[in-house]
């Protein structure tokens, strides 16, 4: 079960710090990953972090947001700054196994609002 916490409304400029718990699963055998997506468009990646701290960013994301995970707390995090109206979206947080590649988990998705 992935758990993610901590969206809202935010102006431009502003920040926000997204968590996800996640429980039931070998937390350390999962490659974590945000994905978002705003009304009328279709999921995309924001960033994701292997169990050894290797991440990845999609291109728009770069330098503005960063992934984090602590495996002592079974939990992913995404601290977002500079927030534009186009982050505007439901992010999701997402699991996958490192080995079982089939094995993926969703969240249920929290609300981020930019706007002023």
């Amino acid at each position: 079960q992935l758990v993610e916490s901590g969206g809202g409304l935010v102006q431009p400029g502003g920040s926000l710090r997204l968590s996800c718990a996640a429980s039931g699963i070998m937390f350390s055998n999962y490659a974590m990953g945000w994905y978002r997506q705003a009304p009328g468009k279709e999921r995309e990646l924001v960033a994701t972090i292997r169990g050894g701290g290797i991440t990845n960013y999609a291109d728009s994301m770069k330098g503005r947001f960063t992934i984090s995970r602590d495996n002592a707390k079974n939990t992913v995090y995404l601290q977002m700054n500079s927030l534009r109206l186009e982050d505007t979206a439901v992010y999701y947080c997402n699991a996958r196994h490192i080995i079982a590649s089939m094995l993926v988990y969703w969240g249920q998705g929290t609300q981020v609002t930019v706007s002023s």
